[in-house]
């Protein structure tokens, strides 16, 4: 389980809508499995089937999180034309096997967020448990 902030939710989503019609990026950031922050990243790939994170931003982000005593805990990206669940793609890039990832979908008007464990090319929805804005 991952346990997230609507308001981090609400963030997601606030930045795949306006990401449009390309896919968005980021990291969340947190203790365990509770996010406490999004970091928006950059699709430097520009595209609306997949996603690259600018690595110079990447590395801000691990600073960032290390400075304050917080780890990289999921990414995120969204799907901006498909349902939330890992593409072959993602499955084939979800290199590290300790992050969540995160997809938000928008083919719908109402989105709908999942998250995935992805290891060694298996699949696990693990259950996102919204807590109230602080």
């Amino acid at each position: 389980m991952i346990c997230i902030a609507q308001n981090i939710i609400d963030g997601i989503i606030a930045q795949a809508r306006n990401e449009l019609p390309n896919e968005a990026c980021g990291l969340l950031v947190g203790n365990e499995n509770e996010a406490v922050k999004q970091l928006p990243l950059t699709n430097i790939d520009h595209s609306n089937e997949h996603f690259s994170f600018d690595p110079r931003e990447q590395f801000g982000v691990l600073k960032e999180a290390r400075s304050l005593g917080l780890q990289i805990i999921a990414n995120y990206h969204s799907h901006p034309e498909s349902p939330a669940r890992p593409s072959e793609e993602d499955i084939r890039l979800a290199f590290d096997p300790d992050i969540i990832y995160i997809i938000l979908s928008l083919q719908e008007e109402t989105p709908v967020i999942k998250a995935f464990s992805i290891k060694n090319g298996n699949v696990e929805q693990i259950e996102i448990a919204t807590l109230p804005t602080p």
